[in-house]
C-alpha cells in the first residue's frame, strides 16, 4: 500500500520516509492535495523495468526475419561503410 504525505510533512520527516522506502513502501508526495512526485525503491523498481524492457524485446523478436540471405553481422558490416 502506498502512502500519501504533503510537501511540508515530507520536507521534515524525509529521513523516516527515507527508511521506509527502503523497507519498500511506496510514499506519494503531494503539493496541495495534487502528487508530484514519489518515493520508491530503487532496485524493485529497476528490476521490473529491466524484466519489462526485456519481455518487449523478446516480443518483438518473435515471427521477424531479415530475409533470406541477410544476417544480422550484414547489417552491421553495411552499417559501418558510413
Amino acid at each position: 500500500m502506498a502512502a500519501t504525505v504533503g510537501t511540508f510533512e515530507a520536507k521534515t520527516h524525509l529521513s523516516e520516509l527515507l527508511d521506509r522506502v527502503v523497507k519498500g513502501e511506496e510514499i506519494t508526495i503531494t503539493r496541495h492535495g495534487t502528487p508530484v512526485a514519489r518515493l520508491v525503491p530503487v532496485t524493485q523498481r529497476d528490476q521490473r523495468r529491466i524484466d519489462e524492457a526485456i519481455a518487449r524485446l523478446k516480443s518483438f523478436h518473435k515471427g521477424r526475419v531479415l530475409g533470406d540471405d541477410l544476417t544480422i553481422r550484414d547489417l552491421i558490416d553495411e552499417g559501418r561503410k558510413w
